[in-house]
């Protein structure tokens, strides 16, 4: 088989799950010897949040933008123009992995000047905002093949609208997260990083959130149930990292900050909760290792990456009861919570940190089921599997930029 000369899109620099999708499958097609080209809307002075090992073509933004509308035109924009703009031979395809790249090849092709794009939905927005919802829509119906990170997403495109999807897994970085370097090294990556952001050394658990503050994470009820777990835990502390989101959660938090204070949970660096904010990727591994379980209880996601991440550093996992986590995690591999109850929370947040021998701690089976699970997931597999279908594509259409 010929190499593949294929654009990757992705809406965003920062560290969001599709975007560390989109970079994990550009090194892995890279290796195959796929020739990669990703596209990126930025604003001046913006790179990604790490680098690829292929070629990148950042969009220019124009600034500012007002609201949300105004942020996802200007972000279609810069990928209509940088796809026409580009000087690079045709690719054989063109992969959008966001509604607002979607959105951009479908006006591409609705003006002929590509024969058709894929699209993976990675998981679907609930927007009050009519053009939002109207471009999160466009951007799949007008995709000639979708796929999906997870049979959940698959089945929910086909029974609720019509479209007749592939799932496609993530894969997980095991080198990345398992570091090979020395305990004693580690032990200091983590200190340092525990010390900068204010994480206490010792004492209570850590109970670690990551994805930032959103209703869809479910950062609320994850804080209500955390009070509890301090009322039997004192020192317990909850970190609540990332959030560069390009959708606006700011009433959301606001509600959060408020719901703090009446449950008497100070907020800020060594306090009961610590809010970093956007972190350096380099940071990721030792925050993982640092925490003591990592919380992912949100009401819907589209895989859930930082999962296999917390469970490839060593980390236990409590999870909601829920689709697409029921797809890959068991009783061996998490705890258990349902995401809409604080009291099933709480509970499985103090098993999960639970001293060894005590009733319900251990649950978690580091030295066959969680190596076994990560086995499963690998990137070389899923970019092995994207290929497959990108020939099949590239056997009916030959997208061409005009």
């Amino acid at each position: 088989m010929n190499p593949l000369r294929i654009a990757l899109l992705t809406h965003s620099v920062n560290p969001r799950g599709g975007v560390v999708h989109t970079l994990e499958l550009a090194a892995a097609l890279t290796a195959l010897g796929h020739d990669i080209t990703v596209f990126v809307p930025a604003v001046r002075g913006e790179r990604l949040f790490r680098p690829s090992p292929c070629r990148v073509v950042y969009a220019p933004i124009a600034l500012p933008q007002s609201n949300t509308v105004a942020m996802v035109e200007a972000r279609l924009d810069a990928f209509r123009r940088a796809l026409i703009e580009s000087d690079a031979t045709p690719f054989d395809l063109l992969h959008a992995q966001d509604s607002i790249s979607g959105n951009a090849l479908a006006e591409l092709k609705a003006e002929a000047r590509i024969h058709g794009f894929i699209r993976t939905v990675h998981h679907l927005d609930r927007f009050d905002d009519c053009r939002l919802a109207a471009w999160q829509r466009r951007a799949y119906e007008d995709a000639d093949q979708v796929l999906c990170v997870s049979d959940m997403w698959t089945s929910e495109m086909r029974s609720a609208f019509g479209i007749d999807a592939i799932t496609v897994p993530n894969g997980v970085d095991v080198e990345r997260f398992s570091s090979r370097e020395t305990r004693k090294e580690r032990e200091h990556d983590n200190a340092l990083l525990r010390h900068r952001l204010g994480i206490n050394g010792d004492g209570g658990p850590i109970v670690l959130a990551v994805g930032g503050i959103e209703a869809r994470k479910n950062t609320l009820t994850l804080l209500e149930a955390f009070a509890a777990v301090q009322r039997v835990l004192p020192h317990a502390q909850l970190v609540i990292a990332g959030g560069a989101s390009l959708l606006d959660h700011d009433a959301y938090t606001r509600r959060l900050l408020q719901r703090a204070a009446e449950l008497g949970l100070s907020i800020g660096p060594r306090e009961s909760v610590v809010v970093t904010g956007p972190l350096d990727d380099a940071a990721m591994p030792a925050l993982f290792r640092s925490a003591d379980v990592l919380a992912m209880v949100s009401l819907r996601e589209g895989f859930g990456l930082v999962v296999l991440e917390a469970l490839a550093s060593g980390t236990p996992v409590v999870a909601s009861a829920i689709a697409p986590f029921t797809e890959y995690l068991d009783d061996s591999t998490c705890y258990w919570a349902d995401p809409a109850d604080v009291e099933s929370i709480a509970a499985a947040l103090l098993r999960a940190v639970a001293p060894p021998g005590s009733p319900g701690a251990n649950a978690t089976d580091f030295e066959h089921a969680v190596p076994a699970l990560l086995a499963r997931f690998n990137w070389t597999a899923s970019a092995e599997r994207h290929v497959d279908i990108y020939c099949r594509f590239v056997a009916k259409h030959a997208p061409v930029i005009n």
